[in-house]
């Protein structure tokens, strides 16, 4: 297993971005808590996974001298929450996208993405917007607003969570996320549509040189977004559903009238039945009428019970991927992808101990953004241990669920302080008496 990026790499990573953030403060020689310790102590809550985290370091530092939020990430000294969530909110979010960015080219500089290389060695970044807070009561300036039929204002809070892919892989890559929210300039309120053109503007041109094809849903499957995908030099793969596309499949119609579509059937045994995948596929329809219309791949996917004729699954998609009978599975596979992101990330974020629809603070400006940030950072955090750090690996491992990996994190965080990451590491190796493993000498 290769050692790159292990978590002193990955501080080396975030704090230098940290240093560079912005003080909103005015000078003053009572200035106490620095920006940089109020981020770090609060990335320290969600990477750890415990709310009262803070809490359990002060403590520490009162009876022992030092505490794990020093000796582990860096911290001089610890705000208290409200002075955190004070430090924190004027900060916007963008200012913690470039380690998402320089994580991601680390990982490609080590070749540690190679197993998720597809079609033509082509990353699937799979776009798909998520709702993190909602809230009949709480709000802040950059909530959206939504009128319920009784009459009662629902507030929430959604973002894009861009991740990177791969059917087969069991985990995905964070990339940095761009949230809808009210936009300076502009009267009309934020959609996601809006937002992944944001994000597009903004990584786009560094996701398309290590070669990308995007994935999501509907709502992307337009015009004016396809066209910006292609003037990315990015590829994609997008579903298009028959009721929202009617002209469109208008056209796949007529070609398929004049027997132009091409099919392809499989048979698989899945351990129960026999599976029937069909697939149809059709090149260079155009998405739309006009001189200007982009042409564009079609292909459809029906699997069904052999025996009981019973759909077991059906969608239809459009791409710039030109189809043949070699590619059609692999692009189809790929498009399937997509479902991976609520599956592995958002529902991890949710239901896994990061709490992503919980309330971490709601300021006058970017704190709950900004939180959500942090809490997406310390997810990639975990999830680039678990590839290139064995111990870490080895751990999650052996405590196979991981809200128990973090509760043993946490408990051990309580009572004792360890020196560095890897005394942290090498005591729950020896513990859990796997020293065979490494020479924790």
């Amino acid at each position: 297993m290769t050692h790159h990026l292990r978590f002193d790499d990955l501080q080396a990573i975030l704090h230098p971005c940290i240093d560079s953030l912005p003080d909103h403060r005015k000078p003053s020689p009572n200035t106490r808590y620095t920006i940089q310790d109020a981020v770090v102590s609060a990335f320290g809550i969600f990477f750890t996974q415990s709310p009262s985290f803070l809490e359990y370091q002060r403590r520490l530092q009162h009876t022992k001298g030092r505490n794990n939020v020093q000796t582990l990430f860096g911290v001089e000294q610890i705000p208290c929450d409200n002075q955190v969530r004070t430090l924190l909110d004027p900060l916007a979010p963008s200012h913690l996208d470039p380690v998402f960015m320089a994580i991601f080219t680390g990982l490609e500089q080590h070749h540690m993405l190679d197993s998720f290389r597809v079609l033509g060695d082509q990353l699937l970044v799979s776009l798909d917007g998520t709702t993190y807070f909602s809230s009949q009561s709480i709000h802040c300036p950059i909530c959206l607003p939504r009128q319920l039929a009784n009459g009662h204002t629902l507030y929430y809070h959604p973002a894009i969570t861009p991740v990177i892919v791969c059917p087969g892989q069991s985990q995905g890559l964070a990339l940095p996320p761009e949230y809808i929210m009210p936009q300076d300039g502009h009267a009309k309120q934020d959609c996601e549509r809006a937002a992944g053109k944001r994000w597009l503007s903004k990584h786009a041109a560094q996701v398309a040189s290590r070669g990308a094809t995007l994935l999501g849903d509907d709502l992307y499957s337009n015009q004016p977004f396809c066209v910006l995908v292609v003037q990315h030099r990015c590829n994609f793969i997008f579903t298009c559903k028959p009721d929202s596309h009617p002209k469109f499949y208008e056209r796949v119609a007529f070609w398929q009238a004049n027997d132009v579509l091409a099919e392809r059937q499989e048979h698989h045994w899945n351990g129960r039945f026999t599976e029937v995948t069909m697939r149809r596929y059709l090149n260079e329809v155009l998405l739309r009428r006009g001189d200007d219309a982009l042409s564009v791949n079609w292909f459809e996917i029906t699997v069904v019970n052999a025996k009981a004729g019973e759909q077991l699954y059906h969608n239809s998609c459009i791409t710039n991927h030109r189809l043949t009978a070699d590619n059609v599975v692999a692009v189809a596979q790929s498009g399937r992808g997509r479902w991976k992101i609520a599956n592995e990330n958002n529902n991890v974020l949710k239901t896994k101990g990061y709490h992503l629809e919980h309330n971490f603070g709601h300021g006058k400006q970017y704190l709950s953004v900004f939180m959500l940030s942090l809490n997406l950072l310390a997810f990639l955090f975990h999830t680039v241990l678990e590839w290139s750090d064995a111990k870490y690996a080895l751990l999650r491992q052996v405590i196979a669920r991981r809200q128990s990996f973090f509760n043993d994190i946490q408990a051990l965080m309580r009572y004792m302080v360890f020196d560095d990451w890897h005394h942290l590491m090498d005591f729950m190796i020896r513990g859990l008496e796997l020293e065979s493993h490494f020479d924790t000498s």
